[in-house]
């Protein structure tokens, strides 16, 4: 007999949630599972990877807050096996109301370090109500003592499940990648992704390569958002020449291919995709020493290091000396593959969704 699930997310933009359930929905096995994913908008880039036999329930909500009742009416109606949330804030809000169906199983899928990413009062209460839900999955060791010291989840509710990383669609993509024209011969090439946002931490890799001006080194971020003008004025202000921003790239492993070193300069992660990427395109990582499972992913001078951003002195020092490392690429890749394939990960997702 088939399991019918519900997966629920704001949308399918090309974030790190979107990627993971986007991935688990075409991989389940259809003599199993009968997938369909709940968007509050029908938009993103993930739509175009998603099998057609996958539906899309679109509530047509533009605001998390107004989501909840159209959610809670599709779960009645549909009366799933499984619903599974895949956004913290939409998890939240869900928690006080699975009692309402004791027939479903509800799953929770965290994408943060709760206690570092959650501010808001109003969306703390809910995790009043967190044991509620079935199981709980933390990306990371750090995301689960947080949930279990900072918010009184129970341990038996909780499993960990390590991120996946899609090795093939990687690979396919490193094949169409050139160097790309901003790359300098003349220097070492290093490269950092992600939202232009606080929790990223640009801030304090500008001030890191304030101290790098002398050095044949390139900065090139990749990445939009809320603090781009921001970063552009500190740019301007210490005199960053050596610093390029390139806006959002749909193929961002063209710049890890050829990059020298990947730099993740975040506050917190949930478990860091782009950590992941970076290792399967056989680039060395040098990455801040903040919660989020990066300790999990780096293996010291395997893909690479951790070390504390804050110390901007420190933290140069090291760039000068990683970049010109001479590590086997291959190595690199393994390390990366033989612990977060797709295939790995996502077996551990069928069997919990099987054995629930």
């Amino acid at each position: 007999m088939k399991k019918s699930i519900i997966f629920i997310l704001p949308d399918l933009e090309t974030g790190g949630a979107e990627r993971i359930v986007t991935t688990i929905a075409n991989h389940l096995p259809r003599d199993r599972f009968s997938p369909s994913i709940l968007l509050l908008r029908k938009e993103g880039a993930y739509l175009d990877f998603l099998k057609s036999d996958v539906e899309i329930i679109d509530i047509q909500t533009p605001r998390i807050r107004n989501s909840l009742k159209p959610i809670l009416l599709e779960i009645k109606r549909r009366k799933p096996d499984i619903v599974f949330s895949g956004f913290g804030e939409v998890n939240a809000y869900l928690s006080l109301f699975i009692k309402l169906f004791p027939k479903t199983k509800f799953i929770a899928r965290e994408t943060n370090v709760v206690s570092q990413h959650v501010t808001r009062k109003e969306i703390k209460f809910f995790y009043k109500f967190y044991n509620n839900y079935d199981r709980i999955i933390a990306q990371s060791n750090d995301m689960e003592v947080d949930l279990i010291k900072n918010f009184g989840i129970k341990k038996n509710k909780l499993l960990k499940i390590n991120n996946p990383v899609d090795i093939n669609f990687i690979e396919e993509k490193l094949k169409q990648s050139e160097r790309p024209v901003e790359f300098s011969h003349q220097h070492k090439n290093v490269v950092a992704i992600g939202n232009l946002s606080a929790r990223k931490g640009f801030d304090n890799l500008l001030k890191v390569f304030s101290r790098l001006k002398n050095q044949n080194i390139l900065l090139h971020i990749l990445g939009d958002g809320k603090d781009k003008e921001m970063l552009l004025q500190m740019k301007e202000m210490l005199g960053l020449d050596h610093v390029i921003f390139h806006g959002k790239k749909s193929n961002p492993y063209q710049y890890l291919k050829f990059a020298d070193l990947f730099i993740l300069s975040s506050r917190y992660e949930g478990f860091p995709n782009v950590l992941l990427e970076a290792g399967t395109c056989g680039v060395y990582s040098l990455a801040n020493n903040c919660p989020g499972g990066i300790d999990e992913i780096i293996i010291d001078q395997v893909n690479g290091e951790i070390s504390n951003i804050e110390n901007y002195d420190d933290f140069a020092e090291k760039i000068k000396h990683s970049v010109h490392r001479s590590d086997d690429k291959d190595n690199i890749k393994v390390s990366i593959k033989s612990r977060f394939s797709s295939e790995i990960i996502l077996k551990k997702y069928e069997d919990l969704l099987w054995n629930i």
